[in-house]
């Protein structure tokens, strides 16, 4: 289900820095939409028995703002206590104009590969979010290579076929590679067979994701 609305906005939501640190909570912990402010939602230590691992984006006396999953461009305010935080070495970043994906270890480019994107009303959400989880392949159609689930959801739930209303973004491969670098899917990142397995070998859950429109300059390995 989507993350109640109140939440604030990511104030840097297309900031490509790379975030080092990520929270995860040990106990349910209360979620504000403002240092002392009102508590939103509550969040677990899991989500579908996946270990829930957010990137850090702020942080005030006393309180941490993670990036939200389960909603758009959106951060949570957490008091301290019933979490504990862990490095972030991997960073990945789509361009939608350049249907490319870059990931990058400790701040260096290390590979990028072309993506298909989200068709015209169902595009790909703009903005920072991160890997979830990574989730069986329920169809061939995936190419028998796993899943990673995206914080985020689709910006138009109405616009999204019935059978996928209520999933996240995903980023994944597909049994063909014929329609890379186009708009095609219903806002998922669909990359190589190939490209995916080395995401899925590299990089865990926790690691931020960031779509922006393009990128001032192209990454080395572009």
């Amino acid at each position: 289900a989507p993350a109640p609305a109140g939440f604030p906005a990511d104030p840097h939501p297309y900031d490509t820095t790379g975030l080092t640190e990520g929270l995860t909570p040990t106990r349910r912990i209360a979620a504000y939409d403002a240092p002392g402010g009102r508590p939103l939602a509550l969040l677990a230590p899991t989500i579908s028995g996946v270990p829930l691992t957010m990137p850090v984006a702020q942080r005030r006396p006393g309180w941490t703002a993670v990036l939200l999953p389960s909603a758009n461009r959106r951060i949570a305010w957490l008091p301290d206590g019933g979490w504990r935080t862990v490095a972030l070495r991997d960073q990945i970043v789509v361009e939608r104009s350049r249907h490319r994906l870059t990931w990058y270890r400790h701040g260096r480019a290390m590979n990028s590969w072309p993506v298909s994107l989200g068709m015209p009303g169902q595009s790909t959400p703009l903005g920072r979010t991160f890997i979830l989880g990574r989730t069986a392949p329920p169809e061939a159609v995936y190419g028998g290579v796993d899943i990673f689930a995206l914080g985020a959801i689709p910006d138009d739930p109405d616009a999204v076929p019935t059978g996928l209303r209520g999933a996240h973004i995903g980023l994944h491969s597909w049994h063909n590679d014929d329609t890379l670098g186009r708009n095609v899917t219903n806002g998922c990142i669909r990359l190589t067979r190939s490209a995916q397995r080395t995401l899925l070998a590299e990089v865990s859950p926790g690691t931020p994701l960031v779509v922006v429109d393009a990128l001032p300059t192209p990454p080395p390995t572009a």
